[in-house]
């Protein structure tokens, strides 16, 4: 048989003469098989997916000359005429083995082989997402890494973060964006830099057009100790360590209106706490007849979070009596240790980090300028009996900007207006060498002070200046000498500029309102070089004096 040979076939039998015939037997159809197979794509490229989802399905036959029509076969019926299979919204339904072939359009007998089959799986229950934080517990300046994971991976994931935001009409959140994360982002991963706040943070996943997303994770949070939050949250008794049989309230404090007590890790019996109440005067009673050891925070109804504490409930003998919250930097604090009973004690031993620090008859550790060095585990031992270790932490003192900063700025003002002026004296001279002469000056250079004279030479190349400041009374020379010419020694005399500025103090003496005024004088000189000095040469020197008045004294 050859391909033109396919079709459908039937019979019929016949005998005598005439011939009597016997009717036409059922048909059959006899279909011709091409070389060609069909190939089924998945788009997207992924097998199992959830309830919800959108898939595609694509009967490829790689002869592009040949019109083709297809046929499908589920495990439910047979589909014709597609190349494409769709999936709105996946179900359960929907699982199961997927092949395809395809027939000539103008000879429908000519197909070719079936595909492979294909086998989906829809699963009934979305995908949950699980949010990890690091670190939980921050440090000043830390940086939070989340990472979010997919119940069940598979392909094609996008990941998008979020915040969240109390919501004073129940115990839930919302949730905003971060930055960056609207369209999602592929890697698993997201960085917070400088995280310094108590903050929750949730995660999800999705994939596919349009996106299908997993459910939101359950919220983490990380928390700090920092107390310039806009909420804080009050202890009482102000310390990490209770006794079972202690009473112990919480509140907070803050702008808002409505606020409520979280904690971590959240038990059945805390529910109390966490419904929202007044900002005022309205406290929480912690349940400390259990043993528990968990973070204490404040959220307020504006979307806030306040300083986070730990709270430590022990049915012991003895506790530690130390701060729930941060010491700062230089303030005193003065760590204890107390029996069930209540009575004080002495004769204590402290140990920080595991090491005994203190061991003397004294019932208290007193530390007058806590330093960062102080910063760790401690606990008390007392008669055989020690407490649990609790973390005390110390802050770092918060420094303002301070004003000794602009101190350089402000020098370098001064001396840059001090030697402005001092160019424009000697520029005023230049221009008026020859006129408001006052007094001859000495040609020899050699009479100056050393002590507060500096000579400086200047050549054609590069100016050199040195400058000399002399407290008390005494005046400030800067002197000023062209640069000497050896080969013009015996007949060429050349300038000599000096710059004179004294400055004396303003003091009292005798009344109080007589003073004697300070007076700033640039004496200029012009002398001829040294050695070539001569009795007819005559010098000229320009005082120019400025009075500053009272500021200078002040």
């Amino acid at each position: 048989m050859t391909v033109s040979q396919g079709g459908l076939y039937w019979c019929r039998g016949g005998r005598g003469n005439p011939v009597d015939y016997t009717e036409y037997s059922d048909s059959i159809r006899i279909n011709t098989i091409v070389s060609n197979k069909a190939v089924v794509t998945l788009r997207p490229n992924w097998t199992e997916i959830y309830r919800g989802e959108a898939m595609m399905l694509r009967c490829d036959i790689h002869d592009r000359d040949t019109e083709w029509e297809y046929e499908w076969e589920t495990l439910h019926y047979t589909s014709l005429n597609q190349n494409e299979y769709k999936i709105s919204k996946a179900s359960s339904y929907d699982s199961g083995n997927y092949r395809c072939k395809g027939k000539m359009k103008n000879a429908r007998h000519i197909s070719t082989e079936w595909s492979d089959y294909i086998k989906l799986t829809v699963s009934d229950n979305a995908p949950e997402s699980v949010l990890t934080v690091s670190p939980s517990w921050l440090s000043p300046g830390d940086s939070v890494t989340l990472s979010c994971e997919v119940e069940h991976p598979s392909a094609g994931w996008r990941f998008y973060w979020y915040k969240t935001v109390p919501k004073p009409s129940d115990k839930s959140y919302s949730y905003e964006l971060l930055p960056g994360s609207t369209n999602g982002t592929e890697q698993d991963s997201y960085i917070i830099h400088g995280s310094t706040h108590t903050a929750g943070y949730m995660c999800r996943a999705g994939r596919g057009d349009p996106v299908f997303y997993t459910h939101y994770s359950k919220p983490e949070f990380v928390w700090s100790g920092d107390v310039h939050s806009a909420v804080t949250l009050k202890v009482s008794p102000d310390r990490v360590q209770h006794f079972t049989s202690d009473s112990v309230s919480l509140s907070c404090e803050g702008n808002s209106t409505e606020w409520r007590v979280r904690r971590f890790p959240e038990e059945h019996y805390w529910s109390y706490c966490s419904n929202w109440r007044s900002m005022t005067g309205s406290t929480c009673n912690i349940d400390s007849s259990q043993q528990s050891n968990a973070v204490y925070w404040c959220e307020s109804g504006s979307g806030e979070f306040s300083d986070a504490v730990n709270i430590t409930i022990q049915n012991a003998d003895i506790i530690l009596v130390s701060p729930v919250h941060p010491v700062t930097e230089g303030d005193s604090v003065t760590l204890g240790c107390k029996l069930k009973t209540g009575e004080l004690l002495s004769n204590v031993f402290f140990y920080q980090n595991y090491k005994l620090i203190q061991n003397d008859t004294r019932g208290e550790l007193n530390i007058s300028a806590v330093s960062k060095s102080d910063e760790g585990f401690y606990k008390c031992k007392y008669s055989g009996k020690e407490s649990v270790q609790s973390w005390m932490s110390v802050k770092a003192v918060s420094r303002p900007e301070s004003s000794s900063s602009l101190i350089p700025l402000i020098v370098g003002l001064v001396c840059g207006i001090i030697l402005i002026i001092l160019l424009l004296l000697l520029y005023r001279y230049r221009r008026s060498k020859d006129s408001h002469f006052i007094r001859p000056i000495q040609s020899d250079s050699t009479n100056q002070d050393p002590a507060v004279n500096h000579m400086v030479n200047l050549n054609e190349t590069q100016d050199n200046v040195y400058s000399s400041l002399l407290h008390g009374d005494a005046s400030v020379y800067e002197s000023i000498r062209g640069s000497e010419d050896t080969e013009n020694d015996a007949g060429e005399s050349q300038d000599i500029t000096y710059s004179l500025i004294e400055l004396k103090n303003i003091a009292k003496r005798g009344k109080r309102h007589e003073t004697v005024e300070s007076s700033v004088y640039a004496d200029v000189k012009i002398g001829s070089a040294a050695g070539k000095s001569t009795p007819a040469a005559t010098d000229e020197a320009v005082y120019s004096e400025v009075k500053p008045g009272t500021s200078l004294g002040q």
